[in-house]
């Protein structure tokens, strides 16, 4: 949903574009135009010279937990989200919109046939708390300096908020980008917003990306995005 509906960085059927954004809202954040509205407004926000602590995370762990999951900024000249048309008209994402909560009930549904309510408790009400809860904590640290030199390979020299390579190792290492399929690498994603491929390094597991490269294969998935084909940006410097 993120590579598809926000930036644009491949091109696809649209029943498969709807399954993507569908399943992206089940996550439990927003709407799809929410997450767009969302979405656009803080890469607005990381973009100017003195971003506000909400929206570059400079506050403690705790406080930023609690301004991210429970609070919203409220700006008194805020940017104006003008989605395009093909978005702002459809009908489908209208009705996701207008019922993103209400779409949780279809997975409950599916779920208490398979296992009762276990299964919902377990597939719906926690994996939503977690879902919700590792959304903040990935986007925490990935504009926070871990001190570890492969964290940032770019710098954005005209942004105010740089992006950095969430990399923490465990068995299966780098556990995140297993977690997060891919979305951890926020350093290359800050340097090449529009790539299909977040991962850009051997060593960068991208999962979200050999999906994107199957899908292809099934001619289901074209014109994709990566470094090799977008715009040369004056303003990034590789470290």
């Amino acid at each position: 949903m993120h590579r598809r509906f926000i930036h644009n960085s491949y091109q696809c059927p649209l029943w498969l574009e709807y399954l993507f954004v569908w399943l992206g809202t089940l996550v439990g954040m927003a709407g799809p135009l929410g997450m767009m509205r969302t979405h656009d407004t803080r890469d607005w926000a990381q973009r100017q010279p003195l971003c506000h602590d909400y929206f570059a995370h400079r506050q403690s762990f705790w406080r930023d937990g609690w301004w991210q999951i429970h609070c919203e900024l409220a700006l008194d000249q805020p940017p104006e989200f003008q989605p395009e048309r093909r978005v702002a008209q459809s009908r489908f994402y209208q009705f996701i919109e207008a019922t993103w909560m209400a779409q949780q009930l279809i997975a409950a549904a599916l779920l208490y046939a398979i296992g009762g309510w276990n299964f919902v408790i377990w597939g719906v009400c926690a994996r939503v708390a977690v879902c919700v809860t590792g959304h903040w904590l990935i986007g925490h640290f990935a504009h926070r300096a871990h001190g570890n030199p492969i964290s940032q390979h770019w710098q954005v020299t005209d942004a105010g908020v740089q992006g950095y390579n969430v990399h923490f190792n465990g068995m299966l290492k780098p556990i995140t980008a297993w977690i997060t399929f891919g979305e951890c690498w926020h350093n290359n994603h800050h340097a090449y917003p529009g790539s299909a491929r977040l991962g850009l390094k051997k060593h960068e597991l991208d999962l979200g990306w050999w999906v994107l490269q199957t899908l292809h294969r099934f001619g289901w998935v074209w014109n994709i995005k990566t470094p090799t084909n977008l715009p040369i940006r004056a303003s990034l410097v590789q470290l």
